[in-house]
């Protein structure tokens, strides 16, 4: 079966309709086999007290693409996805801008997916490093 990158940005982009992604403003803009590349714009809506990226809006980043790019690689008429663990190293402040999760594979089992996620700026810089568990499960 053919990779469809349009598809799948599409997909992904549709599924989050009134969801937490919609309230973020996350947008998927780039997919490739093994990896999905999200955005989010920073401002208020996403600081925490001090006028910084709140580290729960990056976390909410990296799961929201971390488990979206899970779906590329199960049936999900047969399957469903599940975050079952999330770890997240705030390595630099970001006041305003856009952020940009990027998720690769580390582990893709019949049950269990390891994602690496890389938050990054507009420069390129690395803002968090994020490491997604998902759990594959049986639809109900």
């Amino acid at each position: 079966m053919q990779f469809d990158k349009e598809k799948v940005l599409e997909h992904c982009n549709n599924w989050c309709r009134n969801t937490l992604m919609d309230t973020l403003e996350i947008e998927y803009i780039d997919a490739g086999e093994d990896f999905l590349t999200a955005k989010m714009p920073v401002n208020s809506r996403v600081h925490q007290p001090m006028g910084l990226l709140h580290g729960g809006a990056s976390a909410a980043l990296a799961e929201s693409v971390g488990s979206a790019a899970s779906i590329m690689f199960i049936n999900p008429e047969k399957q469903e996805v599940r975050g079952i663990e999330i770890s997240a190293n705030h390595l630099k402040s970001k006041r305003e801008g856009t952020i940009y999760g990027t998720a690769r594979i580390v582990h893709q089992g019949r049950s269990i997916h390891l994602w690496e996620i890389k938050i990054t700026d507009e420069k390129g810089s690395l803002i968090s490093l994020c490491k997604l568990t998902n759990m594959i499960l049986p639809r109900r």
